[in-house]
């Protein structure tokens, strides 16, 4: 997600220093600047950007460059706990903390179509507009603190049950001698249909997973789906158990498979 994210703000005309911990993934973003450390990549910079997998990744590295008068716009999917351990980072620093996690996969990436979703400071959301419209098609303001985060574990937990409803859906028709295309035509363009199930029903059906999405980070949203949930005093039995289906495809081998690759974990 970084690098066609890094491309885009290139091509928009922002000079980008970009540091990764992979750096010869880094070296392969045209139009940048590959740093050597997070710090050389933040020094002087007038927006400081993280995109990285988890929050463990994320917080492992902030605390050596998140310093001065840049916001910080915290655009990793990383869960309540270590979006207020950033934000506490950033209050301790003096650093204005916005916090973005975006909407979509690949694809989206590469086309600068993301969806962000944005809370914060209103006076650092507007410094971070152009870096928003350079990677995304639409932003979403939602609020000042972290409304961004809480927002994204909402729509996360619509997806993770939509494939792996659509998996299910798939693995019983086909184990019941129904053709599983005859399903994804009735449902095409009928309310209970959506384009998603499309494009990963096909997948599923063809047994081809080329990640856009990998599974590994989709079980790990399931997961801060579950913290979240335990943290606000409910039970998501449904997720529980997408969750350990998650975890058993990616036991399995298929973790850096895309994430509808969760459905060899039911079919046979």
């Amino acid at each position: 997600m970084g690098a066609p994210m890094a491309r885009h703000l290139a091509e928009a005309g922002h000079e980008v220093r970009l540091w990764n911990r992979t750096r010869e993934k880094a070296e392969e973003v045209e139009g940048v600047t590959v740093a050597d450390t997070p710090e050389s990549a933040a020094e002087g910079a007038d927006v400081l950007v993280t995109m990285l997998a988890d929050g463990d990744a994320v917080m492992s590295v902030a605390p050596s460059f998140v310093n001065g008068d840049a916001p910080w716009v915290q655009m990793s999917t990383v869960g309540l706990e270590a979006t207020r351990d950033a934000m506490s980072l950033a209050s301790r620093r003096g650093v204005p903390f916005v916090d973005a996690p975006v909407l979509g996969t690949k694809q989206p990436a590469e086309e600068g179509q993301l969806v962000v979703l944005a809370s914060g400071p209103a006076e650092a959301i507007e410094q971070a507009g152009p870096i928003f419209e350079a990677v995304g098609s639409k932003t979403v303001e939602l609020g000042r603190s972290d409304e961004a985060t809480r927002m994204k574990l909402v729509l996360n937990t619509w997806l993770v049950s939509l494939v792996e409803g659509l998996a299910e859906t798939i693995a019983l028709a086909q184990s019941i001698d129904v053709d599983p295309r005859q399903f994804l035509d009735i449902i095409d363009g009928a309310p209970m249909g959506t384009p998603y199930a499309q494009l990963k029903g096909k997948a599923m059906i063809e047994r081809a997973f080329p990640p856009s999405f990998p599974l590994s980070l989709a079980h790990k949203d399931a997961k801060l789906v579950l913290a979240a949930a335990e943290e606000a005093g409910i039970e998501l039995p449904a997720v529980l158990a997408i969750e350990r289906q998650f975890g058993r495809a990616a036991s399995d081998g298929h973790g850096d498979a895309d994430m509808a690759a969760v459905f060899l974990a039911t079919a046979t």
